[in-house]
């Protein structure tokens, strides 16, 4: 049986305030960032960078789609595994996806040891995500219609009906609509559509 709710995922709403979690005089300053797009990712990290010159690690991990997640953790300099495994390890605790986190540390000149700095860049992950507001959203498919101007009022009858989202139109005698739809109720919406049997409806 399929469930109903494997197209919802949850993600950030907005990028986090600064949360600062301090440790042997290291400062440790995490961000959680909401991501669209893996071409973010070096574009925030550069911002940070520029914001905080004289830190010395930025370490991050990011994970995002739903379906098939591809995901990443940088260590940035900091013993192996010591920094961007425990920021994805709060990615994963927290559930979410389409996120960057990013942790900026500033040296107080007392080494911590790997486990240290576990504890030290989990915390800092874990604050920005807790800070951060967390929303549920869903996956969409687009669903592509071609009629003819006189049947409009059926189709946007099923449109307001099923609460459907327009992308796109184009109204003239010959009509193009793009909608999109909940990614669970895609062949549901698409068939009652193809039943009308007034217009041309497919998947895009």
């Amino acid at each position: 049986m399929e469930n109903i709710d494997s197209d919802l995922y949850q993600t950030l709403e907005k990028p986090s305030t600064e949360q600062i979690y301090k440790e042997k005089g290291s400062k440790f300053l995490g961000y959680a960032f909401p991501l669209e797009h893996i071409d973010q990712v070096e574009t925030t990290i550069d911002q940070l960078k520029k914001a905080h010159t004289k830190a010395r690690h930025w370490c991050y991990a990011w994970q995002i789609g739903v379906e098939k997640p591809n995901f990443r953790y940088n260590d940035d300099g900091e013993p192996n595994n010591s920094a961007g495994k425990p920021i994805y390890g709060q990615i994963q605790s927290f559930q979410l996806t389409n996120v960057l986190v990013v942790v900026v540390r500033y040296f107080g000149g007392t080494k911590l040891g790997v486990g240290g700095l576990v504890t030290a860049y989990k915390t800092a992950a874990k604050l920005s995500l807790e800070e951060a507001n967390v929303v549920t959203k869903m996956l969409k498919e687009s669903i592509r219609l071609e009629f003819d101007y006189v049947h409009m009022n059926k189709v946007m009858r099923i449109i307001k009906e099923h609460q459907l989202q327009i992308l796109n139109q184009k109204m003239e005698l010959n009509c193009l609509f793009e909608i999109a739809v909940r990614k669970n109720k895609a062949e549901e919406i698409l068939k009652i559509f193809e039943d009308l049997r007034c217009l041309d409806a497919k998947m895009v």
